[in-house]
């Protein structure tokens, strides 16, 4: 038999300690947990700067003219004059092919043409004195007429063998190879002894790229390109349908080691299409490029400014974060919980700023104001519309408006 309780004495058992319990005199009601801290997060003021209405785009520079330099007769080198790398002006000499043969030939040509004026003036003589005995019936008017022939004869093989000779001579003179435009030669590709041929197949011999003018090539985008032409219409509305080159819009730019933007060139010639599958449309400036520092091929930071300087309102670039198509900052609001507010983003400033453009259709106040204590750090922790508290980069609390700038200059 056995020694363990039924299963319904047990259940028993356990109703009368739970009964037990309840009645218990001081018993109290498990308390709630303590509310959680308000996450600290690291806030900035907005600044208002005057900011130009520009754009900045990543180019490259080109040579005006590029030629490759291949010889057009076939024939040894015998000098190459010119050290790789040359600055050169235009018809300097760049490599001496050896002219003897094409003398030869030039030479050869000038013996058969007189070969022919001999013969010739033979002929003439001959001619005269037929004629003479026509009028005496000492000859027929056929000896004549073929002697006439004859002479016309000779006469057109001069004249043929005269330009053949002018044709040689070219090939004497093009055993000179010089260069068709000024600039900088690249290195010769082919020493003295070897041999060359004539045609566009042959190997380049070196070539040449125009330093000044110099071109620079950007590709923009479609955007950037609506809020140019939005730019520019606000500017001068009569000009909105002239193309950027007929405009002849300045803009500046500089190489990656130079400090900001400091040259300056002239756009000249826009692409008609949008390219469908980048997006983007191919525009080209020119510069002047006296001393030769700019090297074609080098790549470029392009600033364009179609509208005048005014006053805008800048936040970090590390504050803006993105909800599929829309961008947004987090400000701590007056009642210190996080809010959310829609920016539309423009270009970003070399201190790492980002211009506020202002959004279409936003209501007085909606946007960002300079009062305003946006977020630059630990957006993770904050959460829409429960409390944050505000520091700055040193841990101090902010207050709301309390150390908002005031507008500064550019």
């Amino acid at each position: 038999m056995s020694h363990f309780p039924s299963r319904s004495a047990r259940a028993a058992t356990a109703a009368l300690l739970a009964l037990a319990w309840i009645a218990a005199p001081g018993c109290k009601e498990a308390a709630p947990p303590p509310p959680r801290a308000a996450p600290k997060v690291t806030v900035a003021f907005p600044e208002t700067r005057d900011v130009g209405d520009e754009q900045i785009f990543n180019g490259w520079t080109a040579a005006v003219e590029t030629v490759d330099v291949r010889s057009r007769v076939r024939g040894h080198i015998e000098k190459v004059n010119f050290k790789d790398g040359d600055i050169v002006k235009a018809g300097a000499l760049l490599f001496t092919l050896d002219a003897r043969p094409f003398q030869a030939d030039v030479d050869q040509a000038v013996a058969n043409r007189r070969v022919f004026e001999a013969q010739e003036v033979a002929e003439s003589k001959e001619q005269a004195r037929l004629e003479a005995l026509l009028e005496k019936g000492g000859a027929s008017q056929k000896q004549v007429e073929k002697k006439q022939a004859d002479v016309l004869a000779l006469k057109a093989q001069i004249a043929a063998t005269t330009s053949e000779i002018e044709r040689l001579q070219l090939n004497v003179e093009f055993s000179k190879i010089t260069s068709p435009i000024a600039g900088r030669a690249s290195k010769a590709t082919l020493t003295a002894g070897n041999l060359v041929g004539a045609g566009g197949s042959d190997p380049v011999l070196t070539t040449v790229v125009s330093l000044n003018p110099i071109q620079i090539y950007f590709d923009i985008s479609e955007r950037a390109l609506l809020e140019i032409r939005e730019m520019a219409q606000k500017k001068d509305p009569a000009r909105l349908k002239e193309s950027l080159s007929a405009r002849k819009l300045p803009f500046s730019f500089g190489l990656d080691t130079d400090s900001g933007f400091p040259r300056e060139g002239i756009l000249d010639f826009n692409d008609n299409t949008v390219d469908a599958g980048t997006g983007t449309l191919r525009l080209r400036g020119i510069a002047q490029n006296e001393d030769g520092f700019l090297v074609p091929g080098s790549r470029v930071k392009v600033r364009i400014a179609p509208g005048e300087a005014a006053q805008s309102l800048l936040v970090p670039d590390v504050a803006l974060a993105s909800d599929q198509t829309l961008r947004y900052v987090l400000v701590v609001g007056p009642d210190d919980k996080v809010l959310r507010k829609d920016v539309r983003p423009g270009r970003l400033l070399e201190d790492g700023m980002r211009v506020l453009l202002p959004v279409p259709g936003a209501k007085d106040g909606e946007g960002v104001l300079a009062t305003d204590r946006v977020i630059i750090e630990g957006q993770a922790r904050a959460r829409l519309f429960e409390p944050a508290e505000a520091l700055d980069k040193s841990g101090k609390p902010v207050a709301l408006g309390a150390n908002a700038p005031a507008p500064a200059g550019k």
